[in-house]
């Protein structure tokens, strides 16, 4: 035993003692973070102490369930297991499990994707267990790309390390075809395990992988899942699912329950493989990938049906993940969700209740939740919309973005406080009413920790809080709230993008809110009679939603449909995916947002093609919303990875990098624009530096205490030309900037008028108590000046 290591024990059995006995507090990272400090060796020396290997497991989703269930399985088995059970996920949480530890049979341990190259040099791995790849964190991760380079650079460290894979995914494939290439890796086993069949799920709107990473061509499907999961293919370069070793099958899923099957439907010769039934008491698509891993483990280590079947049936984590309480009679369900694909599978298990509901979503901003969450707009609330007796509210210290983002998908909400004004809204409802409570990373313990105590009639619930607390619009505070939700809601929030009628009520709905003269809406706007004889819709392009989608920039589209089909304005939505083609004579207004690298190259090469159409648009007043990568396209140069490249020379603007492709500029950010009254509030996440041409004025000056804009030195953000506003803010821009929204319907609005000879539509002012409480709350936390 080196002195080094056993200087590090000693400082975390003290460290230990001290966290526990005198803090009163868990001592689940801390001590092998000093450890680690005393001896870098420390997790090559530790283990020894793993008589026959360890599991580690990464992913997107499900990391900490699978890494629970997996050990519960083991010890059922009647093995001897170390586990970061709590989550601690980095060096430091492995390292203190095994500090922790007496010798034991094997180690499964939970790891954050970009740390794995970390620990699996010194821990060596038996099996690395490859659950799923999302986009999560944008602002921490980056883009998948590097989530994956950082997974291969980590099995490169242990060529003989076994990768279990979902090959449904095909990020996750992508990275097993990528490792199998390693030096060193030629002749190291891989197992791909995924659902044999379709389980028969509605689509969502965003997927995380269109294209292959091969070739740069668009996958078809067989069938898919959930995200880009699924049977998929390029059928240009013909890279495909992987056969798969283990399979789900017969997969059945209900309200509360699922069943399916892991059978192997290639077994080695001369093996026996009969299918191994799973049952579960609890539902959604994605438990049964998470089962299927913690089967296909299990499965590995030589531990029997049994044991699984036993595992899942005892396990009750208690930590917030599918966490079902009683309180006052009435049933929660709390669980975590913290990117868009894991809350539209929270969103599947909800609208699986057909009875009347209750559900509280509570969204936070720390730095482990990322603090963009502008990827609210990516997830289908919409579907909820469609759910008779759902009350909803809104909470966490991003609570007033949530209820404008619910809002827009015609869900009327009520922002609460903490989880104990949730619990309280909770006892004006029906006792037979379920209730569900959604919660992003950090807001999810204080919210368990709150029901906890609800549940036990113990301790002060005031204190439990999700969040900071939240602005309060006047919606929220009106005593008939509660009776309201439960009523039909009102026409504004409800209507449809496909120009869906308004109430006379709405039209006369006035705001508080203050405009330019320019773009200032009348007070009542076109009478019912006066839209319904307009004969043709305001049309919005909306350019390559399949390829230019990060950062939940589609929601400004949905935003401008809306804020005219709540005024009674006919609108159509155009989505021009990859390979198609728009008039644009026939368009109002065009959209373009932000895309990886990859995807952006594929939607340039379009617009190229398009550069004479565009610029004559341009030209004729044509308004254009252009968001990050968008923006930079219609300049004379963009950045496509580290090379600087042609782009449309519509708008005088030149992007150009300086330093690597870490110098980021990543932050909330607020402006004085000259086309709002309030400010403009938002969040940058670029590593692009734009510079305007002389006359070139910016879309406005940065007036936060953070933030940067087009480049680290001028303090202004975006470009205007003519009806262009080309922009790095997402959010999306205009879910908390209504002004803005308006500006550009206006000039739409005098589009379509010139291209169809009818009158211009004209505005009605709107109700937009919410958007402009979440626009405050942004700009004082923003130290807005």
């Amino acid at each position: 035993m080196s002195i080094r290591f056993a200087a590090a024990q000693a400082v975390s059995s003290i460290s230990t003692w001290g966290l526990k006995h005198v803090f009163r507090r868990p001592a689940a990272n801390f001590p092998g973070k000093i450890a680690l400090y005393v001896d870098p060796r420390l997790l090559a020396n530790l283990r020894g102490k793993l008589t026959r290997g360890s599991i580690m497991v990464v992913g997107t989703n499900g990391k900490t369930t699978v890494t629970n269930l997996l050990a519960d399985v083991l010890e059922g088995s009647g093995v001897r297991v170390v586990c970061n059970r709590t989550g601690a996920n980095l060096d430091s949480g492995v390292s203190t499990a095994l500090l922790h530890a007496k010798e034991a049979d094997w180690g499964v341990f939970e790891s954050d994707e970009l740390w794995l190259k970390k620990m699996t040099p010194q821990l060596k791995p038996t099996y690395v267990l490859l659950l799923n790849l999302f986009r999560d964190q944008l602002d921490r991760c980056g883009e998948i790309d590097r989530i994956q380079d950082s997974i291969v650079e980590a099995l490169a460290a242990s060529p003989e390390t076994i990768l279990v894979f979902n090959a449904d995914d095909p990020l996750c494939a992508t990275i097993a075809k990528r490792a199998s290439e390693l030096p060193g890796r030629e002749r190291t086993r891989q197992i791909a395990f995924g659902v044999s069949e379709s389980m028969g799920l509605a689509q969502n709107t965003v997927s995380d992988a269109t294209m292959c990473q091969l070739c740069s061509s668009m996958f078809e499907y067989d069938f898919r899942q959930y995200g880009q999961l699924g049977a998929w293919h390029c059928p240009t370069c013909g890279f495909s699912r992987p056969s798969l070793d283990f399979a789900a099958q017969n997969v059945e899923l209900g309200e509360r329950e699922l069943s399916f099957d892991i059978a192997r439907p290639q077994p080695n010769a001369g093996e026996s493989a009969p299918a191994r039934p799973i049952r579960a008491a609890f539902s959604g698509a994605y438990m049964v990938y998470n089962l299927l891993a913690v089967g296909v483990a299990a499965d590995l280590v030589g531990c029997g049906n049994d044991a699984i079947q036993a595992a899942i049936e005892s396990f009750d984590p208690k930590n917030g993940r599918l966490q079902r309480y009683s309180v006052e009679g009435r049933s929660i369900l709390l669980n975590l969700a913290k990117n868009p694909t894991g809350f539209n599978q929270n969103l599947k298990i909800i609208e699986k209740d057909a009875s009347p509901k209750a559900v509280a979503f509570f969204i936070n901003d720390k730095e482990a939740d990322g603090r963009d969450i502008s990827w609210l707009w990516d997830i289908d609330f919409e579907e909820l919309s469609r759910q008779e007796g759902c009350v909803v509210f809104a909470g966490g210290i991003r609570g007033n973005d949530m209820q404008v983002r619910l809002k827009y998908a015609g869900i009327p909400s009520k922002v609460v406080k903490n989880t104990q004004e949730f619990l309280d809204e909770l006892t004006k409802l029906p006792h037979e009413m379920n209730a569900y409570a959604i919660a992003n990373y950090t807001a999810l313990p204080s919210v368990k920790s709150a029901l906890d105590a609800a549940e036990s009639e113990a301790g002060d619930l005031t204190n439990c809080e999700a969040g900071d607390p939240v602005r309060e619009t006047p919606c929220s505070n009106s005593p008939r709230f509660a009776a309201e939700l439960r009523a039909e809601p009102p026409a504004q929030g409800r209507s449809g993008a496909d120009g869906a009628e308004s109430s006379a009520r709405d039209q006369e709905r006035t705001g508080s809110n203050e405009r330019l003269s320019a773009v200032e809406p009348t007070e009542t706007g076109e009478s019912p009679a006066q839209a319904q004889e307009r004969t043709t819709p305001i049309v919005i392009a909306h350019m390559f939603p399949d390829l230019l989608n990060l950062y939940g920039d589609g929601g400004n589209v949905r935003i401008l449909s809306e804020r005219l089909a709540w005024r009674g304005i006919p609108v159509q939505v155009k989505r021009v995916e990859h390979g198609e083609s728009v008039d644009l004579g026939d368009v109002d207004l065009v959209f373009l947002g932000g895309g990886p690298d990859r995807e952006q190259k594929l939607a340039s090469a379009e617009l190229m093609r398009m550069k004479d159409e565009l610029a004559a648009y341009v030209k004729e007043d044509g308004p254009v919303l252009a968001i990050c990568g968008g923006y930079q396209i219609l300049g004379k140069t963009w950045l496509l990875g580290d090379e600087e490249v042609p782009g449309l020379d519509i708008v005088g603007i030149e992007t150009r990098r300086p330093g690597t492709s870490a110098d980021r500029l990543i932050d909330n950010i607020v402006l004085s624009s000259p086309l709002a009254t309030h400010p403009v509030v938002g969040y940058e996440n670029h590593a692009g530096r734009t510079y305007l041409a002389e006359g070139v004025k910016p879309f406005g000056a940065v007036v936060s205490s953070v933030g940067h804009g087009n480049n680290d030195a001028d303090k202004a953000d975006g470009a205007l030309c003519r009806k262009v506003l080309g922009t790095y803010l997402h959010g999306p821009l205009l879910s908390k900037n209504p002004e803005i929204a308006d500006w550009l319907l206006v000039a739409a609005c005098e589009r379509h008028a010139r291209r169809t000879g009818e009158s211009a539509p004209v505005l009605a002012r709107l109700d937009d108590a919410e958007e402009l409480a979440a626009n405050a709350f942004m700009a004082d936390k923003a130290g807005a000046k």
